[in-house]
C-alpha cells in the first residue's frame, strides 16, 4: 500500500461553504488517509473559540462524503503539565472525530531533563476524558530552546537520541500499535532546534519508523 496524505484543514467553522471548497477536490482521491482538522483547538469562550459542534459538523460531512477517510486533531491540555486535563474539550461522543493527537513534551528546563511520567499522566487524562487508547495518536517531541515557553515556568528542551528512545519505549508500552504517529517538529520555528537540526535524533526516529 503506498503513502496516504493527511491533509491540514484548521477552519473550525464547521460544514459552512469555505468547508466544502476545501475538502471537495479530496472527495475522489484515494490517496487520502484522513483530514488534520484542527491543532490545538480551544472549546473556551474566546476570539479562536472552536465549538464541538463544529468539529462534529466538519467530522460528519467527511464521513458522508469522502469513503474511508479519517478525521484528526491534536488536543489541547488545559491545566498543567503535572496535572493534565482534556475535561470539557473534544471526545468521539461530542466532536465525532475519529484520531487525537496526545503531546506531551516533557523535556523541560526546569525538569533539567525529561520527566518519566508525564506521557502517562497525559494518556490517563485523555482515557478519562473518554477518549479509548486505540483512539489516541503519540506526538514525540522533537524540538526545543528558541522562543518557546512551556507554560509551567520553564522552556522546552530538544530531547538527546537517548531520552527519546526512552520515551518512544513509553508511548509503546502505553500505546503499542497507533493508527499512526508523528514527531513535532521537523524544521525550527522560534529560533529553536527541531528534528533538522540533529543527527542523532533523525536516526532514532529513523529506525523507530522501520520497526512500526
Amino acid at each position: 500500500m503506498g503513502v496516504k496524505a493527511l491533509v491540514w484543514i484548521g477552519l473550525c467553522s464547521g460544514a459552512d461553504r469555505k468547508f466544502v471548497d476545501v475538502i471537495t477536490p479530496y472527495v475522489k482521491e484515494k490517496a487520502i488517509f484522513g483530514f488534520f482538522l484542527m491543532d490545538d483547538p480551544d472549546p473556551r469562550i474566546g476570539l479562536a473559540q472552536c465549538k464541538p459542534s463544529s468539529l462534529r459538523a466538519e467530522a460528519d460531512w467527511i464521513h458522508a462524503h469522502v469513503r474511508g477517510a479519517r478525521t484528526f486533531i491534536v488536543l489541547m491540555n488545559l491545566s498543567a503539565a503535572e496535572t493534565p486535563s482534556f475535561q470539557g474539550t473534544y471526545n468521539p461522543g461530542n466532536s465525532h472525530v475519529d484520531l487525537y493527537g496526545i503531546d506531551p513534551y516533557p523535556c523541560r528546563s526546569e525538569l533539567n531533563g525529561c520527566s518519566n511520567t508525564m506521557i502517562p499522566r497525559y494518556v490517563l487524562a485523555a482515557e478519562t476524558w473518554g477518549i479509548p487508547r486505540a483512539r489516541m495518536v503519540p506526538v514525540y517531541q522533537t524540538f526545543g530552546g528558541g522562543s518557546w515557553s512551556d507554560g509551567d515556568g520553564g522552556e522546552y528542551r530538544l530531547p538527546t537520541a537517548a531520552q527519546s528512545r526512552a520515551m518512544l519505549a513509553q508511548w509503546r508500552a502505553l500505546i503499542p500499535a497507533p493508527p499512526f504517529d508523528y514527531a513535532y517538529s521537523w524544521g525550527a520555528q522560534r529560533g529553536d532546534h527541531a528534528l533538522e537540526d540533529s543527527a542523532d535524533l533523525r536516526d532514532v526516529f529513523s529506525n523507530h519508523n522501520k520497526d512500526r
